[in-house]
């Protein structure tokens, strides 16, 4: 995740983060980005099940529920396993989380070990009785997808109604008095739909937003050829971030991040470098803290059989299952060849990613996508939009030695 709101807009300071030592059990949540033991927040798509049918759902969610989910049981021994590993925040997702009549007590459960349980939803569920359970158990935040306003909301989601009733989840939320925040995953179809998404979160006074760049996984592999070109995905970010600071100037802060696409850290970083140089040193700070993506090392994901994978969008490559063996013995067996690399994948990268100035704070991006169009995992991410000239200009941060 970048954090535009943290890094051009200045509402986190290198100094917050240290402060606390950097370590996951002691930092805030909007902070854990930056912290530097990096203990794995775990996805759990708890089901596969999902009333509705989004086109590019990574978990090629269907309607009715598979015959091999964990039990609660099961799902209560997990939970005992991340707590015990430190694991600071659990994200219950799907398929459709709310359509599992155990979330509420497997979150509860989650909570009362320490945790931080969050949920992904497409929010059409969240009636006012059941925001009032998830309230009560202590849930820290519901993350809501919408793919724009209506026509083209509910045409990715393949029912008509769904954005009406995701705006009713939103607001039986927001009244239960649990955080809410949007999820959005841009693309050529609906990129023209970002600043209608900015006039809801001051509309609605919705306090977050993720913008999610696309990944070739599942349902979305079919989008392959419908992600931003280079010069799109630059002008989308410029937009983020002028409505972003738009918004901080006029005392209505909002919390924007993207995520996905680790190339917006040096992008926002050169772009701070020419309108604030003071500012610009704290933003790369903080991105040399963030380290960029984490698959299989700072996120992990469990699928509703027990698969255990790097992150929600490998499916296609499980590490093992933890009805065999716990999450923690499979995070951490380094024996397994793929774990080691992503563990350390800068050592790993090829071509351009390799000779990148700023493979320190990329990370090597994503794996996933370079997988998908190259099929070699460890190829370029394609996503990346930084130009040659930009990745080598290297008189303003030492060279990466990752490699």
């Amino acid at each position: 995740m970048i954090g535009i709101s943290k890094l051009y807009c200045g509402t986190v300071e290198p100094s917050d983060a240290l402060r606390y030592g950097r370590l996951s059990e002691g930092l805030p949540s909007h902070l854990l980005q930056f912290s530097a033991d990096k203990r794995p927040v775990v996805v759990w798509n708890m089901t596969q099940q999902c009333n509705l049918k989004c086109i590019h759902c990574y978990a090629h969610a269907k309607a009715r529920q598979t015959d091999d989910e964990l039990t609660t049981a099961e799902g209560k021994a997990l939970i005992d396993d991340l707590a015990a590993i430190g694991t600071p925040v659990i994200l219950f997702s799907g398929g459709e989380p709310m359509m599992r009549r155990d979330l509420p007590e497997l979150a509860g459960y989650a909570v009362n070990k320490g945790m931080r349980a969050v949920i992904s939803t497409n929010g059409t569920l969240i009636t006012p009785e059941a925001a009032k359970v998830l309230k009560d158990i202590g849930l820290s935040y519901v993350g809501i997808s919408l793919d724009g306003t209506k026509d083209i909301n509910d045409s990715f989601r393949g029912v008509a109604g769904a954005f009406d009733a995701a705006l009713d989840g939103i607001r039986n939320a927001k009244n239960a008095g649990i955080k809410v925040g949007l999820r959005f995953t841009i693309n050529r179809f609906n990129a023209h739909e970002v600043p209608a998404l900015f006039d809801l979160l001051e509309e609605m006074d919705i306090p977050r937003i993720c913008f999610y760049h696309l990944v070739y996984a599942g349902r979305g592999s079919t989008l392959v050829n419908d992600d931003l070109t280079h010069e799109e995905t630059r002008k989308v970010l410029d937009l983020i971030m002028d409505r972003t600071k738009a918004l901080h100037d006029n005392g209505k802060p909002k919390e924007v991040l993207t995520v996905d696409n680790h190339a917006d850290g040096p992008y926002i970083y050169m772009r701070m470098l020419k309108e604030d140089p003071k500012r610009a040193a704290d933003v790369l700070a903080l991105l040399r803290m963030n380290e960029g993506n984490n698959s299989g090392r700072g996120i992990g994901c469990i699928s509703w059989n027990g698969d255990v994978h790097a992150d929600q969008f490998w499916r296609h490559h499980s590490f093992g299952n933890i009805r065999s063996r716990p999450f923690s013995k499979i995070w951490y067996d380094l024996e397994d060849p793929l774990m080691k690399k992503l563990k350390e994948k800068k050592k790993h990268v090829t071509g351009r990613c390799a000779r990148c100035c700023w493979l320190d704070i990329c990370g090597g991006n994503f794996r996933v996508r370079a997988e998908a169009l190259t099929g070699d995992l460890w190829a370029p991410d394609p996503a990346c939009y930084l130009t040659d000239e930009e990745i080598q200009i290297d008189n303003r941060q030492p060279a990466s030695t990752g490699h």
